[in-house]
């Protein structure tokens, strides 16, 4: 069988610890036995990082932007611990938060849902796709303690001489205070990354806010969200047979323990950063989570597992232990950023490739083969594979797929 051609490049970005062996293992096994494709590869290894003033990062981001598709191996984020283990230069920053501030678009965290593996809330048969705006709020806020009684006002100076003055709170004594912020643009763009991504997977979309109380902060959300699905989304999902509403993130939390699944919800920062972990839980296992970075044009895509390096199991493999390490996540990394790619190219090949690559994953779980994170779930009777051994038998049901 000859090699599907992959006609434009993918930018491959490597990672650390046990991530890094199976990406390698992926790899060899399931990618270059059955794709003729241009890998641009950056090592976003921590020594790697550090080796390069984290300049390896930057280039790893814009060479995305400039082939609209990456795929990415899980990093390490240093804390003080591993400055100390690799005798970093610094403490450098998150990766993932570079590239996203570099591509900006939205994080879409999907479940991988195989039917033996028990979920919490069982009535969740179908993806719930979490997009987070990932960008002011809470995370750019401004708080400080308040020392004693008072008065807290907001204050807003603009360059044509506008002053806006508002009282927050008379205190009485002591106490807390925030203030934070958004964007018109950064709302407009969060809104077309979520409803570019609805279209793709042929899924509604809901936002969720509390416009009830925060009337002019999360109602700018909901209207902002209107417009731009009534302008430049309305006819595209019609046609598509998708909807898009707006509900309150209480209602909707309601809606999402009782419906199915199958749709986008679209939220806002800390509320994502919150729903995508009930989300991944209830499903079952954070080893089961895409995680898609899309730009707002739908035309960039990012793709990787969304979980770390899994230190644990890399210090057993340094040890010459043999491991059981879920490999799901960091393939479904490279399915996801090379369905995005035949997207682009008009690939029908490579597409099928990246479709019958999930599939076999999923199949090859509930038949029986896993590693021990999901046995564990499954039952004490469950039998379990080795980090290898699971590939090795990807790659056997693999080759059956693509010869059938």
């Amino acid at each position: 069988m000859g090699k599907i051609k992959v006609a434009n490049p993918v930018v491959e970005l490597d990672g650390d610890e046990m991530t890094r062996i199976i990406w390698q293992y992926i790899k060899e096994k399931l990618i270059h036995p059955y794709l003729d494709i241009d890998l641009k590869y950056y090592d976003l290894g921590i020594q790697n990082r550090d080796a390069t003033n984290d300049q390896v990062t930057i280039e790893a981001a814009e060479a995305i932007k400039k082939y609209g598709v990456g795929v990415k191996c899980a990093t390490i984020t240093p804390d003080e611990a591993r400055v100390k283990e690799f005798g970093l230069k610094e403490m450098w920053k998150s990766p993932n938060g570079t590239i996203r501030n570099i591509l900006g678009g939205v994080i879409f965290r999907e479940p991988i849902i195989c039917k033996n593996v028990p979920r919490l809330v069982p009535g969740w048969t179908q993806p719930i796709v979490v997009g987070r705006h990932a960008f002011g709020d809470q995370y750019r806020a401004t708080d400080f303690k308040v020392p004693g009684k008072g008065r807290l006002t907001i204050k807003f100076e603009g360059e044509d001489g506008t002053v806006i003055e508002k009282e927050g709170f008379k205190f009485p004594g002591a106490g807390v205070a925030m203030a934070m912020y958004n964007l018109d643009e950064s709302i407009r763009d969060f809104a077309r990354a979520s409803f570019n991504y609805g279209l793709a997977r042929k899924f509604p979309v809901y936002l969720s806010t509390k416009n009830t109380i925060l009337k002019a902060y999360d109602g700018r959300f909901k209207d902002l969200f209107q417009e731009v699905y009534d302008n430049e989304f309305k006819a595209k999902f019609e046609a598509a047979g998708i909807h898009y509403e707006h509900r309150l993130i209480d209602d909707m939390v309601a809606s999402a323990l009782k419906w199915s699944g199958g749709y986008v919800w679209a939220c806002k920062n800390y509320d994502g950063d919150v729903q995508s972990d009930t989300v991944a839980q209830g499903f079952g296992s954070l080893g089961l989570m895409t995680s898609v970075l899309m730009t707002p044009d739908g035309q960039t895509v990012e793709a990787e597992a969304a979980h770390g390096t899994v230190t644990r199991h890399y210090r057993e493999h340094q040890k010459g232990k043999e491991t059981s390490t879920n490999s799901i996540a960091s393939i479904f990394a490279w399915t996801r950023g090379l369905a995005h790619r035949a997207k682009l190219d008009g690939n029908e090949e490579l597409k099928r490739f990246a479709d019958t690559l999930e599939k076999v994953c999923i199949d090859t779980v509930e038949s029986g083969f896993m590693t021990k994170d999901l046995a564990l779930l499954v039952g004490a009777d469950q039998k379990w594979l080795s980090t290898t051994g699971f590939l090795d038998k990807i790659a056997e049901n693999l080759e059956k797929a693509m010869a059938a």
